[in-house]
Parts: structure tokens; C-alpha cells; sequence
């Protein structure tokens, strides 16, 4: 995919995640993933990846899966647990996935996991952060925002 559509798909789906740079991949109600390139605007003063960065991730992505597993409802984190277990450096490629653990029907729980990027094969690397993500789900949506699934329709679709 071109950085154009990439760039145009993760604006549309979550702002913030777009600000950061971060590249949504698969999506799907049972599993989402992406990556970031760890740049400046990620990183805390010793050059690594902001553990606030990690847990925007965590949220955004199991938000994004909570609210498609609910069938498109409105979903509220109220919880975010995370564990940082080594860092990512500036310039390093961040892998995430997103997987849901329990899908209730007033709470879900959402796993999700950061890796550094082995750059030699492309492949998940040392893990650097899991995090426990719990919502209220199928809340109702109100009128105004009946809208809020539409790119996540769109692009759950295509991928």
C-alpha cells in the first residue's frame, strides 16, 4: 500500500494515531495490527518511544476492535493496564496486534502487544509492552454520531 493511502486510512480511522505516523494493516473485529516508525514526535528525551505512546496505541486499537465486534455500538475504555518490558529506540519499527480476550455484552477486553521490528527479516522482535484494554460496550450512539463506524466499515472491508 502507498504511504498516500495508508497515511489518508489511519486519519480517517483515529486521528491521533495518524498524527504519530502509525500504519493500521489488518482489521478486523477478531484482530487488528499496524505499525510506527519511532520518530522524533514519539519519543521521550533519551530518544526512546514514549510509554504514552504505547498505551495511545493499546486504546486505539482495541477501541477501534471493540467497536466493531460490538456490531458498530458505542464503546468507552474504562480501563488500560500496560507493562513496558524494553524499549524502542528512535528510528526502530514498532509491530502491534490487538486481539480480543472476552467479548461480553456490556465489556470486552482487549490484549495488546508492541514488538520492536527484527529489521534484518522483517519479522516481530523482542516484545516491548502488553496491555490489558477493558470498554463498556454497546452503549447507545447517540443520533449525531451514528456515523462514527463509517471509515472502520470502509476499511474492515478491504483488508
Amino acid at each position: 500500500m502507498d504511504d498516500n493511502a495508508s497515511s489518508s486510512k489511519a486519519g480517517e480511522l483515529d486521528p491521533p494515531l495518524d498524527a504519530i505516523g502509525f500504519e493500521v494493516e489488518e482489521l478486523s473485529p477478531s484482530r487488528i495490527t499496524g505499525r510506527l516508525l519511532v520518530s522524533p514526535t514519539c519519543c521521550q528525551p533519551f530518544k526512546v518511544l514514549h510509554g504514552g505512546v504505547s498505551a495511545l496505541v493499546a486504546e486505539s486499537l482495541a477501541s477501534m476492535g471493540a467497536h466493531m465486534a460490538s456490531g458498530y455500538r458505542r464503546v468507552a475504555g474504562v480501563q488500560l493496564s500496560i507493562n513496558h518490558f524494553r524499549s524502542a529506540n528512535l528510528g526502530d519499527t514498532v509491530l502491534a496486534r490487538a486481539v480480543p480476550v472476552h467479548l461480553g455484552r456490556s465489556t470486552q477486553v482487549w490484549e495488546v502487544k508492541l514488538w520492536k521490528m527484527d529489521p534484518s527479516t522483517g519479522e516481530k522482535g523482542h516484545q516491548i509492552s502488553e496491555s490489558r484494554v477493558t470498554l463498556l460496550c454497546n452503549l447507545p450512539l447517540p443520533e449525531k454520531h451514528k456515523n462514527a463506524g463509517d471509515a472502520l466499515r470502509k476499511y474492515s472491508s478491504k483488508l
